[in-house]
């Protein structure tokens, strides 16, 4: 089995934040493939279900947590040891300001880069875990980082890039849910190109 994290804050006024696209990416993988309702466990919500990929049947687990941003791991880390979920097995979608806007990279290892969903994650499961960071660009001083990513996405932002992202995730994970993470990095990438140019993996 699969764990797919979708990263955010819980309640209304944050949904439609920037640091909430983690949330919005499962979200979209939920309704794409016909998962089942949102059920309160592990300190999050989940929705189980089954994405066809072209080896079969794959079961996966969709994980919003429900702690607030930064104590994520705590949820993750419950839901990972109920159903023995190795740390290699979980992907984590988040927001990365130190990606331009659009711009989507699997990463593998690697610091948490500052994000402190990534820290509590990594702190508390391991630094195996997959990462789909989704680029929202930085606001071009760290004074401001907080109200950047707090804010919610532009009408513009959304038309010009990000429901495209969102749409191309849902359609790409067949081939992460198949471990195939080099071929769902470059659907992705194929799918909703970047508006300044090249994703990538690293």
């Amino acid at each position: 089995m699969k764990l797919i994290v979708g990263l955010g804050n819980p309640g209304g006024k944050y949904a439609g934040n920037r640091h909430n696209a983690g949330f919005m990416a499962v979200e979209a993988i939920a309704q794409d493939h016909g998962f089942g309702p949102w059920r309160e466990k592990f300190s999050g919500l989940v929705s189980e279900g089954v994405i066809q990929t072209g080896s079969g049947p794959k079961k996966v687990l969709l994980l919003r947590p429900q702690t607030y941003y930064n104590e994520s791991g705590l949820s993750v880390r419950a839901a990972a040891e109920f159903y023995k979920i190795a740390p290699a097995d979980i992907v984590v979608f988040h927001d990365e300001i130190d990606l331009a806007p659009g711009k989507f990279r699997l990463k593998t290892g690697g610091g948490h880069g500052g994000n402190n969903g990534m820290r509590s994650i990594l702190a508390h499961v391991g630094p195996e875990v997959r990462r789909g960071r989704i680029g929202i660009g930085h606001p071009g001083h760290k004074d401001k980082v907080t109200g950047h990513v707090l804010s919610d996405f532009s009408k513009a932002e959304i038309e010009d890039w990000f429901a495209n992202l969102l749409d191309a995730i849902a359609r790409a994970v067949p081939l992460l849910a198949e471990g195939q993470e080099d071929a769902f990095q470059t659907k992705v990438t194929h799918l909703a190109p970047a508006p300044g140019g090249e994703n990538g993996k690293d």
